[in-house]
Order: structure tokens, then C-alpha cells, then sequence
């Protein structure tokens, strides 16, 4: 059974920084790229970075600007968000995903796998 499990979150004020976690069991963590998304209420799923398996050319939603780091570690079968400057509008539900390509890396949430359940992020003004 694959598993992705998310933690992390948590409430912040504006400026702060959190560090979100994603561990995964189930299958071959080395082979996936990998991917966070975050939803806000009312709003559609959007695409926050991804990470290709060797952990190699990392990428960024537009509206990250230099202020959040996907980085993984393939022998703990974890992925991390790094968030700096975090302002109220980053407040969401960050969702780790998994695309079983290895040097795969799209923007559409559509092209994951499989999914965590997800963790709040809350900043505050």
C-alpha cells in the first residue's frame, strides 16, 4: 500500500519560516519524481515545486520567488518544502504527490500518482 504522509504544518506569523515533510512507504521513493501542491479555500489546486528524482533540477511555481527549497533525501524516502518569508497568502493545505517518472516534473497535479493527505500551513498577518 503506497503512503504519503505530510507533516510539518502549522500556524506562523508573517516573515516565518516552516519546514514541511513528506515520507513515503509503499513504493520506490529513488524513481519518483516528486511534487508539492497547495490549495487554498475556494481556490484550485496549484503547483508549489517539484523535484526530479536524482534531486537535480529543482523547480518553482512563479509566486515562490526565490523563497522556498524542495530538497529530498532518497534514503529516508522523504521530501522537504522549505518555506521562508512566508506571507498570509501562502496560507493553505500543502500536499506531497509522487509521479512515477523518474525525470518527470510537470505543473499539472493531474500528472501525480499518488497523493498525501495533506497539511495546513496557516500565516498570519
Amino acid at each position: 500500500q503506497v503512503q504519503l504522509v505530510e507533516s510539518g504544518g502549522g500556524l506562523v506569523q508573517a516573515g516565518g519560516s516552516l519546514t514541511l515533510s513528506c515520507t513515503v512507504s509503499g513504493r520506490t521513493f529513488a524513481t519518483d519524481t516528486m511534487g508539492w501542491f497547495r490549495q487554498a479555500p475556494g481556490k484550485g489546486r496549484e503547483f508549489v515545486a517539484h523535484i526530479t528524482s536524482s534531486g537535480a533540477h529543482p523547480y518553482y511555481g512563479d509566486f515562490v520567488k526565490g523563497r522556498f527549497t524542495i530538497s529530498r533525501d532518497n534514503a529516508k524516502n522523504t521530501v522537504y518544502l522549505q518555506m521562508n518569508s512566508l506571507n498570509p497568502e501562502d496560507t493553505a493545505i500543502y500536499y506531497c504527490a509522487a509521479d512515477n517518472v523518474p525525470m518527470g516534473g510537470s505543473t499539472y497535479y493531474t500528472a501525480y500518482d499518488y497523493w498525501g493527505q495533506g497539511t495546513q500551513v496557516t500565516v498570519s498577518s
